[in-house]
């Protein structure tokens, strides 16, 4: 008996069973589905995640060019050379196709990307920059076509000696995750010193003035934010970072100074404090107590309370539009007792900036965007760290609330600004303030009507600021806090290093607080004589249904 196999030669029944004699036994048609049920899993699986790779041809090239000048030409240039018209306003600024140096590879330090690096790039786009996904939009086709034109723009692809394939990294077998392997990671983390340039806890707050390969200013990564680690943030993704380096930046290779299980363990201690995401809901619950509330943003009561990450986005809305921000996130948590109600807000800032220099704060622009460099002064020393709470100073029935950005003349709001410098200074650190649009400055309230006290620590890169105020006030100006509602709330921040000031800065959409009261006894009483009731009734049916089906 003959099997016929796909590529047409022939195979005898007994050779493919020499291995297995166990299943001689059973009958060919029964157990050969089970075999192409396991391949199909196997390989299914594999070809679902492996990309079909499009050849290289005239017509290809000519497709890549169209797709190349329809949708990337504007950030890298018609040349290649990462100078588009969107460039100057972009940090970091677009690749520069034509020194064929990128960042995001499997091969050796200094060495081109496989074809299928740049497949992954321009699939996944780069977090933390202003590459997207083009799989969203674009098929996978055009991406290969888009591809082969990408690497005309250097010399080296075209060149056997320069051949990518033959500098790929060898990674050693993977070492799972662990309780035991995160601890050793931790211990690779602070023996490597690590830390001197991503800070203790990962942060990005260690060394600062460092410049990528042209020169430019680069932060440090971020480590505990996982969305905007470059190339990924599972472990399979970070070992290669520390294996290859990554080309034009000062992030080195370490296939020589660390062993691959080391390296594993590193990436397993890097992916393990790199979860911190968004929350999904809106609504933050604040918890009523009866003691004092505290100023102190390192008060034992904050850590246990539920909180809510609220993600913050570059403001765009209006001139001078900047979407270089860096505060993408802030946590806070809530506190109320019969009189007051205190807010703790934290965020990553990987330096403490309380200086800030009015003289240098920008007031024209050339475009309606700011450009990343050159118009204003991203370093320390000038400009200071800020957090805004935003609230409408009326509750509107229903689902009407102000516009998120500093409200209207019809609907104002009214923001709790603390500054840095202020507090630095021995002042007051928080103005309370109001808005009637982005278009008008905002109005700080007189002294008699400054009710909102704070106080903040900065430490190991992140900011905690706690703002409280009482729950009612006699000004009009105020938002008045009342129990068992939903209060919307928005939050503006600057990170004064990276330049932010004025309307340069980052800013959240509405979500809510809600004063949380506990139900009344009496309540609960009432909920129980409820179900009683309802069950019952349930009961009652159910045996009167029971014996209606007996008589019949």
């Amino acid at each position: 008996m003959k099997l016929q196999c796909d590529s047409k030669e022939s195979v005898s029944k007994p050779s493919m069973l020499g291995a297995f004699p166990y299943l001689q036994f059973w009958p060919w048609k029964e157990w050969r589905i089970l075999v192409l049920m396991i391949l199909f899993q196997v390989f299914g699986t594999v070809w679902a995640q492996s990309p079909t790779k499009l050849l290289q041809t005239d017509e290809t090239l000519a497709e890549g060019k169209r797709i190349y000048l329809d949708r990337c030409w504007y950030c890298h240039g018609k040349q290649g050379d990462g100078n588009g018209p969107a460039a100057d306003f972009l940090d970091p600024r677009p690749r520069d196709f034509t020194a064929g140096m990128y960042k995001i590879r499997t091969t050796l330090t200094g060495e081109l990307p496989t074809d299928e690096d740049l497949f992954g790039v321009v699939s996944r786009g780069i977090p933390g920059t202003a590459m997207p996904r083009w799989e969203l939009t674009i098929s996978e086709p055009e991406r290969w076509k888009v591809i082969h034109y990408i690497k005309k723009f250097a010399d080296e692809f075209s060149d056997p000696e320069y051949d990518p394939y033959k500098a790929m990294v060898e990674i050693p077998p993977k070492v799972e995750s662990s309780p035991n392997s995160i601890t050793r990671g931790r211990e690779v983390f602070e023996q490597n010193k690590c830390f001197e340039c991503h800070g203790i806890e990962g942060k990005g707050d260690g060394r600062e003035g460092l410049e990528d390969g042209w020169g430019y200013p680069v932060r440090v990564r971020n480590l505990t934010r996982g969305t905007n680690i470059k190339g990924g943030a599972k472990p399979e993704n970070i070992v290669y970072r520390f294996t290859t380096g990554i080309n034009g930046t000062p992030m080195p290779s370490f296939a020589k100074n660390i062993s691959g299980e080391d390296r594993w363990h590193l990436a397993n201690y890097i992916a393990s404090i790199a979860a911190t995401e968004f929350s999904e809901g809106v609504v933050l619950k604040a918890l009523k107590v009866e003691n004092p509330l505290p100023l102190d943003p390192e008060a034992e009561v904050w850590k246990n309370l539920p909180f809510l990450r609220i993600p913050l986005a570059g403001q765009v809305i209006a001139k001078p539009r900047w979407q270089n921000h860096a505060i993408d996130m802030v946590e806070v948590r809530a506190l109320f007792n019969e009189n007051e109600i205190s807010f703790l807000v934290e965020w990553d800032d990987p330096f403490q900036d309380k200086e800030h220099d009015e003289s240098q704060e920008i007031k024209e622009f050339e475009d309606t965007y700011v450009m990343a460099v050159e118009e204003i002064p991203r370093e320390r020393g000038v400009f200071r760290d800020s957090i805004a709470l935003q609230f409408p100073v009326k509750l509107k029935s229903g689902a009407k609330k102000p516009h998120f950005f500093r409200g209207d003349t019809s609907n104002p709001v009214n923001l709790w600004v603390w500054k840095s410098e202020l507090q630095a200074s021995g002042m007051s650190p928080v103005e309370d303030t109001n808005a009637k649009g982005f278009n008008k400055s905002l109005k700080i309230q007189p002294e008699a009507g400054q009710q909102v006290k704070g106080k903040g620590v900065w430490k190991n890169g992140r900011w905690r600021v706690v703002m409280n105020r009482p729950l009612h006030t006699e000004d009009r100006n105020d938002i008045q806090f009342e129990k068992g509602k939903m209060i919307p709330i928005a939050f503006n921040a600057w990170d004064g290093s990276n330049g932010e000031h004025g309307l340069i800065m980052s800013l959240s959409a509405w979500s809510f607080v809600y004063l949380d009261v506990p139900l009344r006894n009496s309540l609960y009483g009432y909920a129980v004589l409820v179900v009683l009731i309802l069950g019952g009734f349930e009961l009652f049916f159910i045996r009167y249904s029971r014996s209606k089906r007996s008589e019949t």
